[in-house]
Protein backbone atom coordinates (compact mmCIF):
# COMPACT_ATOMS: atom_id res chain seq x y z
CA UNK A 1 0.00 0.00 0.00
CA UNK A 2 1.09 3.56 -0.63
CA UNK A 3 2.01 6.07 2.02
CA UNK A 4 -0.42 8.62 3.42
CA UNK A 5 0.36 12.19 4.41
CA UNK A 6 -1.11 13.33 7.71
CA UNK A 7 -0.88 16.70 9.50
CA UNK A 8 0.80 16.75 12.90
CA UNK A 9 -0.28 18.96 15.79
CA UNK A 10 2.57 21.34 15.02
CA UNK A 11 1.19 21.94 11.56
CA UNK A 12 3.96 20.09 9.78
CA UNK A 13 3.24 17.14 7.51
CA UNK A 14 4.61 13.70 7.98
CA UNK A 15 4.21 10.59 5.85
CA UNK A 16 2.74 7.49 7.45
CA UNK A 17 2.96 4.13 5.66
CA UNK A 18 -0.49 2.83 4.77
CA UNK A 19 0.22 -0.70 6.02
CA UNK A 20 0.34 0.25 9.74
CA UNK A 21 -2.83 2.30 9.25
CA UNK A 22 -4.49 -0.71 7.63
CA UNK A 23 -3.43 -2.98 10.51
CA UNK A 24 -4.69 -0.44 13.05
CA UNK A 25 -8.06 -0.20 11.29
CA UNK A 26 -8.41 -3.99 11.19
CA UNK A 27 -7.63 -4.23 14.90
CA UNK A 28 -10.10 -1.51 15.87
CA UNK A 29 -12.89 -2.92 13.68
CA UNK A 30 -12.47 -6.39 15.18
CA UNK A 31 -12.45 -5.01 18.73
CA UNK A 32 -15.50 -2.87 17.98
CA UNK A 33 -17.44 -5.94 16.88
CA UNK A 34 -16.25 -8.10 19.78
CA UNK A 35 -17.51 -5.48 22.25
CA UNK A 36 -21.03 -6.62 21.26
CA UNK A 37 -20.68 -10.39 21.84
CA UNK A 38 -24.24 -11.25 20.81
CA UNK A 39 -23.50 -9.98 17.30
CA UNK A 40 -20.69 -12.52 16.98
CA UNK A 41 -22.46 -15.33 18.82
CA UNK A 42 -25.55 -15.08 16.61
CA UNK A 43 -23.65 -15.62 13.37
CA UNK A 44 -21.53 -18.37 14.96
CA UNK A 45 -24.37 -20.40 16.44
CA UNK A 46 -26.97 -20.40 13.65
CA UNK A 47 -25.03 -22.55 11.10
CA UNK A 48 -23.94 -24.99 13.81
CA UNK A 49 -27.53 -25.34 15.02
CA UNK A 50 -28.63 -26.03 11.44
CA UNK A 51 -26.11 -28.87 11.30
CA UNK A 52 -27.12 -30.13 14.73
CA UNK A 53 -30.88 -30.08 14.14
CA UNK A 54 -31.18 -31.01 10.46
CA UNK A 55 -28.17 -33.21 9.69
CA UNK A 56 -27.20 -35.00 12.89
CA UNK A 57 -30.69 -36.52 13.53
CA UNK A 58 -30.71 -37.84 9.94
CA UNK A 59 -28.50 -40.85 10.54
CA UNK A 60 -28.58 -41.80 6.88
CA UNK A 61 -26.60 -38.61 6.22
CA UNK A 62 -24.67 -38.22 9.47
CA UNK A 63 -23.41 -41.84 9.41
CA UNK A 64 -22.33 -41.72 5.77
CA UNK A 65 -18.81 -40.22 5.42
CA UNK A 66 -19.48 -38.82 1.94
CA UNK A 67 -22.84 -37.19 2.70
CA UNK A 68 -21.69 -36.02 6.13
CA UNK A 69 -18.61 -34.36 4.66
CA UNK A 70 -20.73 -32.65 2.01
CA UNK A 71 -23.13 -31.40 4.69
CA UNK A 72 -20.33 -29.98 6.84
CA UNK A 73 -18.75 -28.25 3.82
CA UNK A 74 -22.12 -26.84 2.72
CA UNK A 75 -22.90 -25.40 6.14
CA UNK A 76 -19.36 -24.06 6.44
CA UNK A 77 -19.98 -22.09 3.25
CA UNK A 78 -23.32 -21.00 4.70
CA UNK A 79 -21.65 -19.84 7.92
CA UNK A 80 -19.10 -17.70 6.08
CA UNK A 81 -21.75 -16.33 3.70
CA UNK A 82 -24.12 -15.30 6.51
CA UNK A 83 -21.37 -13.63 8.49
CA UNK A 84 -20.01 -11.79 5.45
CA UNK A 85 -23.38 -10.49 4.29
CA UNK A 86 -24.71 -9.49 7.71
CA UNK A 87 -21.56 -8.19 9.37
CA UNK A 88 -20.34 -6.12 6.44
CA UNK A 89 -23.65 -5.16 4.83
CA UNK A 90 -25.37 -4.02 8.01
CA UNK A 91 -22.25 -2.40 9.46
CA UNK A 92 -21.72 -0.24 6.39
CA UNK A 93 -25.42 0.63 6.09
CA UNK A 94 -25.62 1.63 9.77
CA UNK A 95 -22.36 3.59 9.67
CA UNK A 96 -23.60 5.62 6.70
CA UNK A 97 -26.47 6.85 8.87
CA UNK A 98 -24.16 8.07 11.65
CA UNK A 99 -22.29 11.42 11.70
CA UNK A 100 -19.03 9.63 12.51
CA UNK A 101 -18.78 8.08 9.02
CA UNK A 102 -18.66 11.40 7.12
CA UNK A 103 -15.96 12.57 9.52
CA UNK A 104 -13.86 9.46 8.83
CA UNK A 105 -14.18 10.03 5.11
CA UNK A 106 -12.90 13.58 5.53
CA UNK A 107 -9.60 12.36 6.99
CA UNK A 108 -6.54 12.18 4.70
CA UNK A 109 -6.70 8.38 4.49
CA UNK A 110 -7.03 6.48 1.20
CA UNK A 111 -10.41 4.85 0.81
CA UNK A 112 -8.64 1.62 -0.18
CA UNK A 113 -7.10 1.36 3.29
CA UNK A 114 -10.40 1.75 5.12
CA UNK A 115 -12.37 -0.51 2.77
CA UNK A 116 -9.74 -3.27 2.70
CA UNK A 117 -9.61 -3.13 6.50
CA UNK A 118 -13.39 -3.59 6.67
CA UNK A 119 -13.19 -6.56 4.31
CA UNK A 120 -10.34 -8.14 6.28
CA UNK A 121 -11.97 -7.67 9.69
CA UNK A 122 -15.25 -9.13 8.45
CA UNK A 123 -13.44 -12.08 6.85
CA UNK A 124 -11.66 -12.81 10.14
CA UNK A 125 -14.93 -12.77 12.05
CA UNK A 126 -16.59 -14.86 9.35
CA UNK A 127 -14.09 -17.63 9.84
CA UNK A 128 -14.84 -17.68 13.56
CA UNK A 129 -18.29 -18.95 12.61
CA UNK A 130 -16.66 -22.07 11.15
CA UNK A 131 -15.45 -23.26 14.54
CA UNK A 132 -18.82 -24.50 15.92
CA UNK A 133 -19.71 -26.13 12.57
CA UNK A 134 -16.43 -28.04 12.44
CA UNK A 135 -16.74 -29.11 16.08
CA UNK A 136 -20.29 -30.43 15.62
CA UNK A 137 -19.29 -32.12 12.37
CA UNK A 138 -16.30 -33.81 13.99
CA UNK A 139 -18.13 -34.99 17.11
CA UNK A 140 -21.62 -35.83 15.85
CA UNK A 141 -21.14 -37.01 12.24
CA UNK A 142 -18.89 -39.34 10.28
CA UNK A 143 -17.46 -36.49 8.20
CA UNK A 144 -13.79 -37.10 7.43
CA UNK A 145 -11.02 -34.88 6.10
CA UNK A 146 -7.24 -35.05 6.01
CA UNK A 147 -5.07 -32.30 7.42
CA UNK A 148 -4.05 -31.30 3.91
CA UNK A 149 -7.68 -31.37 2.77
CA UNK A 150 -8.72 -29.17 5.70
CA UNK A 151 -6.03 -26.60 4.94
CA UNK A 152 -6.86 -26.60 1.23
CA UNK A 153 -10.58 -26.35 1.96
CA UNK A 154 -10.11 -23.35 4.26
CA UNK A 155 -7.91 -21.61 1.69
CA UNK A 156 -10.44 -22.15 -1.10
CA UNK A 157 -13.31 -21.10 1.15
CA UNK A 158 -11.45 -17.87 1.93
CA UNK A 159 -11.11 -17.11 -1.77
CA UNK A 160 -14.68 -18.03 -2.66
CA UNK A 161 -16.03 -15.91 0.20
CA UNK A 162 -14.79 -12.73 -1.51
CA UNK A 163 -17.96 -12.29 -3.63
CA UNK A 164 -20.09 -12.45 -0.47
CA UNK A 165 -17.95 -9.80 1.22
CA UNK A 166 -18.15 -7.53 -1.81
CA UNK A 167 -21.87 -8.16 -2.16
CA UNK A 168 -22.37 -7.27 1.49
CA UNK A 169 -20.42 -4.05 0.94
CA UNK A 170 -22.54 -3.28 -2.12
CA UNK A 171 -25.76 -3.71 -0.17
CA UNK A 172 -24.41 -1.52 2.63
CA UNK A 173 -23.53 1.32 0.25
CA UNK A 174 -26.76 1.03 -1.74
CA UNK A 175 -29.46 0.82 0.95
CA UNK A 176 -30.44 2.04 4.38
CA UNK A 177 -29.98 -0.27 7.34
CA UNK A 178 -33.68 -1.23 7.46
CA UNK A 179 -33.76 -2.09 3.77
CA UNK A 180 -30.40 -3.86 3.99
CA UNK A 181 -31.70 -6.29 6.63
CA UNK A 182 -34.57 -7.43 4.41
CA UNK A 183 -32.42 -7.69 1.28
CA UNK A 184 -29.70 -9.65 3.07
CA UNK A 185 -32.22 -12.08 4.55
CA UNK A 186 -33.85 -12.76 1.19
CA UNK A 187 -30.51 -13.05 -0.57
CA UNK A 188 -29.04 -15.25 2.15
CA UNK A 189 -31.76 -17.89 2.00
CA UNK A 190 -32.01 -17.65 -1.78
CA UNK A 191 -28.30 -18.35 -2.15
CA UNK A 192 -28.46 -21.09 0.49
CA UNK A 193 -31.33 -23.04 -1.06
CA UNK A 194 -30.42 -22.32 -4.68
CA UNK A 195 -26.74 -23.07 -4.13
CA UNK A 196 -27.31 -26.50 -2.59
CA UNK A 197 -26.22 -25.57 0.93
CA UNK A 198 -29.36 -26.95 2.58
CA UNK A 199 -30.20 -29.69 0.09
CA UNK A 200 -27.62 -31.53 -2.05
CA UNK A 201 -27.72 -30.31 -5.67
CA UNK A 202 -27.48 -33.87 -6.98
CA UNK A 203 -31.09 -34.28 -5.87
CA UNK A 204 -32.27 -31.09 -7.58
CA UNK A 205 -34.59 -31.29 -10.59
CA UNK A 206 -32.72 -30.70 -13.81
CA UNK A 207 -33.87 -27.08 -14.24
CA UNK A 208 -32.86 -26.13 -10.70
CA UNK A 209 -29.53 -27.90 -10.95
CA UNK A 210 -28.76 -25.90 -14.08
CA UNK A 211 -29.91 -22.64 -12.48
CA UNK A 212 -27.89 -23.24 -9.32
CA UNK A 213 -24.67 -23.30 -11.36
CA UNK A 214 -24.99 -19.52 -11.67
CA UNK A 215 -25.10 -18.99 -7.88
CA UNK A 216 -21.91 -17.94 -6.03
CA UNK A 217 -22.91 -20.21 -3.16
CA UNK A 218 -22.87 -23.21 -5.51
CA UNK A 219 -19.42 -22.27 -6.79
CA UNK A 220 -18.13 -21.89 -3.24
CA UNK A 221 -19.63 -25.24 -2.21
CA UNK A 222 -18.27 -27.21 -5.14
CA UNK A 223 -14.80 -25.66 -5.11
CA UNK A 224 -14.41 -26.09 -1.35
CA UNK A 225 -15.64 -29.67 -1.54
CA UNK A 226 -13.21 -30.40 -4.38
CA UNK A 227 -10.35 -29.00 -2.29
CA UNK A 228 -11.38 -31.06 0.75
CA UNK A 229 -11.71 -34.27 -1.27
CA UNK A 230 -8.65 -33.61 -3.42
CA UNK A 231 -10.56 -33.75 -6.72
CA UNK A 232 -10.21 -31.54 -9.80
CA UNK A 233 -12.91 -28.83 -10.04
CA UNK A 234 -14.84 -28.37 -13.26
CA UNK A 235 -14.34 -25.34 -15.45
CA UNK A 236 -17.82 -23.87 -14.80
CA UNK A 237 -17.07 -23.71 -11.06
CA UNK A 238 -13.86 -21.72 -11.57
CA UNK A 239 -15.37 -19.49 -14.25
CA UNK A 240 -18.43 -18.77 -12.12
CA UNK A 241 -16.41 -17.88 -9.02
CA UNK A 242 -14.14 -15.57 -11.02
CA UNK A 243 -17.08 -13.89 -12.77
CA UNK A 244 -18.87 -13.21 -9.46
CA UNK A 245 -15.68 -11.86 -7.88
CA UNK A 246 -15.07 -9.41 -10.72
CA UNK A 247 -18.74 -8.40 -10.97
CA UNK A 248 -19.20 -7.78 -7.24
CA UNK A 249 -15.89 -5.89 -7.07
CA UNK A 250 -16.99 -3.58 -9.88
CA UNK A 251 -20.40 -3.13 -8.26
CA UNK A 252 -18.94 -2.33 -4.83
CA UNK A 253 -16.53 0.25 -6.27
CA UNK A 254 -19.28 1.90 -8.32
CA UNK A 255 -21.72 2.07 -5.39
CA UNK A 256 -19.02 3.44 -3.08
CA UNK A 257 -18.17 6.21 -5.54
CA UNK A 258 -21.85 6.94 -6.13
CA UNK A 259 -22.47 7.23 -2.40
CA UNK A 260 -19.43 9.44 -1.97
CA UNK A 261 -20.54 11.68 -4.84
CA UNK A 262 -24.05 12.07 -3.47
CA UNK A 263 -22.95 12.90 0.07
CA UNK A 264 -19.81 14.97 -0.48
CA UNK A 265 -20.21 16.89 -3.75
Amino acid sequence: MTATTLDTSAGAARTVPALPLYAMHVRMLVLETLRVPIAVIGTMVFPALSLLFFVVPNRGVADDPVFATQAVVSLSVFAVMVSALFNLGLTIAENREKPWDPYLRSLPLPAAVRISAQLTATAMLSFLSLVPVLIVGALATEATVSVLGLIAGLAVLALTSIPFLLLGASIGYAFSSKAAIAIIQVGMFGFAFGGGLFFPPQFFPEWLETLSRFFPSRHARELTLAAVEGTTPELWMLAGALAWTLATAALAVWLYRRDEGRRYR
